[in-house]
């Protein structure tokens, strides 16, 4: 097996979709109230760009609103995605916790790396008991410059791993592993695009794949 494997939350573990649609539609409903917006919520373009920081959502979709708007949207929107994961309207993907399972039975260390804030991380954390097989989950607030690739540098760096694999549906992800030699492992799940799945190294349609994918990199990465 490899040493640890660093996985996204979003798209990848947390089936985001799931309280998606009510927490934008919340969230577009209060700026309404607030006479902020009179169009139909930007739901199809914040799909599109899922994945992004979440300042870089609210400069796209409120791109003549000022930075106040944006700030109090974005922490609007965090207090609806918080309470919907509490009241259980979002779900892990299938064979989440079985494959977190596997990886702890042999010796394979778990991280999470998100471009979400950190109180929605540790809501899903929470809610799901992850924390029975994740050693950490780390936030795109430890890093200033926002880059994904620096957070998990920074993890590599943290815990001294030598050898793992980054887990995750887009392309921050897939580059991620690729600029700080790691292998890259795509998921097709909802948010995937195409065209950023195949600059991974290997491409799964369900995580529980990973079960024999990892002991064969490690059999590969011993004969380098």
């Amino acid at each position: 097996m490899l040493q640890s494997i660093i996985f996204d939350m979003d798209g990848t573990l947390f089936q985001t979709d799931k309280i998606l649609e009510w927490s934008l539609e919340d969230t577009f409903n209060h700026l309404r109230a607030l006479n902020k917006w009179d169009r139909a919520t930007p739901l199809d373009q914040y799909r599109q760009i899922m994945g992004v920081p979440l300042p870089k959502v609210w400069e796209t979709l409120l791109p003549h609103h000022s930075n106040e708007v944006r700030k109090k949207t974005d922490a609007y929107f965090l207090e609806r995605l918080i309470e919907n994961i509490k009241r259980g309207k979002g779900a892990l993907y299938p064979n989440v916790k079985e494959v977190f399972t596997f990886a702890k039975e042999n010796n394979c260390s778990i991280y999470i790396a998100s471009n979400g804030l950190a109180d929605y991380l540790n809501a899903i954390v929470n809610y799901y008991d992850l924390d029975h097989w994740v050693t950490e989950t780390f936030s795109i607030q430890h890093i200033e410059s926002l880059n994904k690739s620096d957070l998990v540098r920074y993890i590599i760096k943290k815990y001294g791993i030598t050898n793992a694999a980054v887990v995750g549906d887009r392309l921050s992800d897939i580059k991620a592993a690729k600029d700080n030699g790691l292998v890259a492992i795509g998921c097709n799940f909802d948010f995937a695009q195409a065209s950023e799945l195949s600059r991974a190294d290997i491409v799964i349609d369900d995580l529980l794949e990973l079960r024999t994918i990892l002991p064969r990199l490690q059999d590969s990465l011993s004969r380098e």
